[in-house]
């Protein structure tokens, strides 16, 4: 049971009086109309009755069967005590034995229990409570994710339901080795925050460094693990990711036996691993359930994809206006031929395009889902073809667009695709102004950048930058599995090796 933040000596404490403790409570939640009080009364073996009330928060709690457990006819041992503490550890020890069930005092930790959906037992005479886990969960089931879909592999993704989601790491990871350490983080929003890593594979520094800069964080709310991702990136201007986000618990827990750190944050189905490398995101869960040859193929195709959908465009600009020598002449004709009723140079007419583009993508995602796939299906292909027909743009714009936007699907991370279309943009002005020159030259210092990029201290280009030849067999391509017996060298301080071949294997006969 999630417990409250570590109480502070001075914070207030219960009183004797349970209509004391119970106003006192309530005042302090505004009398919410949320907030539930049920009372109740015991009968003692002398003929006597104690008072007592179950404080609990209508819509997270279920109290039906620890109201139905208090109301019952005590044992005799139990009707007999007439110290109120005692009675009250006689109902933690020999009644409420069915939820986890905690002694508290203090009403910050009230609070908090109360407001995560425990019940409060409260009893006349005491000066304590009794927190009970009576937690009625109401949340999206376990659902095939709607973002990292795969063909092949696993279908449950994570939900907002954040002890569902360790367990679902937990179902795949059954070993004494998984180590998770829990977090309270966000002043008015109580959020808990789960480190989850691999003990003897984790980097140590790696594990240090994630947990000092989530100590540092200090807000008032954290409702998503974008939250926490702005806080413990190593750069915020950069357009590449340096934190990776997924929604799948194979993804996940792949990642920890490979010695990084995942962190999962209640409320949000996306957790977050570090470090994260540049080809990473080039990468999907399904390369490991498909033959070697094709998931090596579809990595080098999704490279490819990223390089049209950045280059594309910056590169028919420049040619098309500083360049015209690289085209063939047959071609450089018919887009003569075209661009002579176009009243706008080929950079005005490739920005009206892109961005033409971009706000029927953002139509298609806000639009109910019924008509938002015709709305950008059939909006693409009318505006383009209106647009050609009125002499706006050329066709070959047209196309050009159109395969940048479509190898920007191809990338199974979809924030690796925003960096491809911010940078797209810059490139295209570069190679409006400079032809070429421009271009390459912004190539050269995005080459640059990237190299001086890192992720919790390790190189982002890793491992093409610093060059490690052992991890090129899980980078580009994809070696068979039982080529990979090291772990990658990014695992520093841990142990690397992940497959031993046994003494009668083929390989060793070999």
């Amino acid at each position: 049971m999630a417990g409250p933040n570590p109480s502070s000596p001075n914070e207030e404490i219960l009183e004797a009086s349970l209509e004391a403790n119970a106003n006192r409570i309530m005042t302090a939640l505004g009398k919410s109309s949320d907030v539930k009080q049920r009372a109740f009364k015991i009968r003692l073996a002398d003929g006597s009755a104690r008072s007592g009330s179950v404080l609990y928060t209508e819509g997270m709690s279920d109290i039906q069967t620890t109201m139905g457990k208090l109301l019952a006819d005590p044992q005799l041992p139990l009707a007999q005590l007439t110290d109120p503490h005692a009675y009250l550890a006689a109902l933690k020890e020999s009644i409420l034995t069915d939820a986890n069930v905690v002694e508290v005092n203090r009403l910050a930790q009230i609070y908090s229990y109360l407001l995560t959906g425990h019940g409060i037992v409260l009893l006349d005479g005491a000066n304590a409570a009794l927190a009970v886990d009576s937690v009625k969960l109401q949340a999206r089931q376990v659902e095939e994710p709607n973002v990292q879909s795969v063909v092949r592999g696993p279908r449950e993704g994570f939900t907002e339901v954040l002890d569902w989601n360790t367990a679902m790491i937990r179902r795949r990871l059954k070993s004494p080795n998984l180590w998770m350490e829990t977090r309270i983080i966000g002043k008015e929003s109580q959020t808990r925050v789960v480190i989850a890593y691999m003990n003897g594979i984790v980097t140590s520094s790696v594990l240090d460094e994630v947990r000092r800069r989530m100590d540092r964080i200090e807000i008032d709310a954290i409702l998503e693990s974008n939250y926490i991702e702005q806080f413990i990136q190593d750069k915020q201007l950069t357009t590449f990711p340096t934190v990776f986000n997924t929604e799948r618990p194979d993804v996940v827990s792949a990642h920890l036996l490979e010695g990084k750190v995942a962190i999962l944050v209640d409320g949000t189905p996306f957790a977050l691993v570090v470090p994260a490398l540049f080809i990473q995101f080039f990468q999907s869960s399904e390369d490991y359930y498909q033959r070697t040859d094709f998931a090596s193929l579809i990595r080098i195709l999704r490279v490819i994809a990223f390089v049209l959908a950045t280059l594309t465009p910056s590169l028919y600009i420049a040619v098309t206006t500083f360049h015209q020598e690289l085209i063939p002449t047959t071609l450089l004709y018919n887009l003569a031929s075209q661009r002579e009723g176009v009243p706008f140079p080929a950079f005005m007419e490739g920005l009206l395009m892109e961005v033409t583009f971009e706000i029927l993508r953002e139509a298609s995602v806000r639009m109910p889902k019924t008509i938002g796939q015709s709305i950008s299906v059939v909006g693409t292909l009318v505006i383009g073809q209106a647009a050609v027909e009125a002499g706006l743009v050329t066709a070959g714009m047209v196309i050009v667009v159109s395969i940048t936007a479509i190898s920007n699907f191809v990338m199974p991370a979809f924030n690796m695709g925003i960096s491809a279309r911010i940078l797209r943009f810059m490139l295209m002005g570069l190679g409006a102004s400079f032809g070429l020159f421009g271009v390459f030259l912004g190539i050269i210092l995005l080459v640059v950048h990237l190299c001086n990029l890192q992720s919790f201290g390790v190189p982002y280009m890793a491992p093409f930058a610093p060059l490690r030849l052992n991890d090129q067999k899980d980078a580009l391509f994809r070696m068979p599995i039982p080529w990979m017996r090291l772990r990658p060298s990014t695992t520093k301080g841990g142990n690397r090796v992940r497959l031993r071949q046994r003494s009668g294997s083929r390989q060793q006969r070999r």
